[in-house]
């Protein structure tokens, strides 16, 4: 056997940072992403109050599998997701430009000098989120689940066809794909009435618009609650924010 030397550790060492860097191109545990070197201190401090050691593993993801992450944003799940996967999987960072606009900075920030090859930049809007047909094999939506019941066309975020937008994740889905959700806790019985101007919604309400379109209710995760919220006052109010109730719901496509 060859003899390791300093200059063997080093390169191995070296190796090892690179692969990690350059997108998780190796498929790990949701414990040795979330203790990777390289992450950020905003991620880190993040990681505490989404729990990203809970949400993800729900999806029940394996080396080599292909997840969306639906109006990612600057991307924390996607980078995540894509260590989970590995380089013979492939996540979807999708954004409208709407969203692809307001986390511009927050995208350029966490992967500059990178080039994650198992992240394909995805910009699609509502109508045709571009996610093809029985080709995922799971896909997540995390705070935003409620836009799809909010507009504000004078700041660039039209109405969209909720119908059509769930349908369309539906199809994208292989048979026994997963469909996480995440969201702000709304009152009770307040249907998607508050989305507009708190950007909350209802959890039976999710249930049901989801279920409805042919998903299956798989499991309800309990972890992000806080029943000290004020579900009365917007998401982004100093008061709340950061510590809403939030609900997580995992859906599937049933096995035909």
């Amino acid at each position: 056997m060859r003899k390791r030397t300093k200059k063997m550790d080093r390169t191995l060492t070296a190796l090892f940072f690179c692969l990690v860097i350059a997108g998780n191109a190796v498929a790990q545990g949701i414990d040795e992403v979330l203790k990777a070197p390289g992450r950020s201190e905003a991620d880190i401090a993040r990681d505490t109050r989404s729990r990203p050691d809970v949400v993800v593993p729900l999806l029940d993801l394996k080396a080599g599998d292909r997840v969306a992450d639906i109006f990612a944003g600057g991307g924390y799940y996607s980078d995540i997701l894509a260590g989970v996967v590995g380089s013979d999987g492939e996540v979807l960072l999708q954004n409208n430009r709407a969203y692809r606009n307001f986390a511009s900075k927050a995208l350029t920030d966490r992967f500059e000098g990178r080039n994650p090859e198992n992240v394909t930049f995805l910009i699609s809007e509502a109508d045709d989120l571009k996610l093809g047909q029985s080709n995922l094999d799971a896909a997540l939506i995390i705070m935003s689940y409620h836009d799809l019941y909010h507009q504000d066309p004078e700041n660039g975020w039209a109405a969209i066809n909720a119908s059509r937008f769930l349908e369309q994740i539906y199809t994208a889905l292989k048979p026994g794909g997963r469909f996480l959700i995440v969201d702000h806790m709304a009152e009770e019985m307040s249907g998607n009435s508050a989305a507009q101007e708190l950007h909350r919604i209802d959890i039976d309400f999710a249930k049901q618009d989801i279920t409805s379109h042919g998903f299956e209710l798989t499991s309800v995760s309990e972890v992000l609650r806080n029943p000290d919220d004020d579900r009365s006052l917007m998401v982004f109010d100093p008061k709340v924010r950061g510590k809403t109730d939030r609900f997580i719901l995992l859906f599937s496509r049933p096995i035909e």
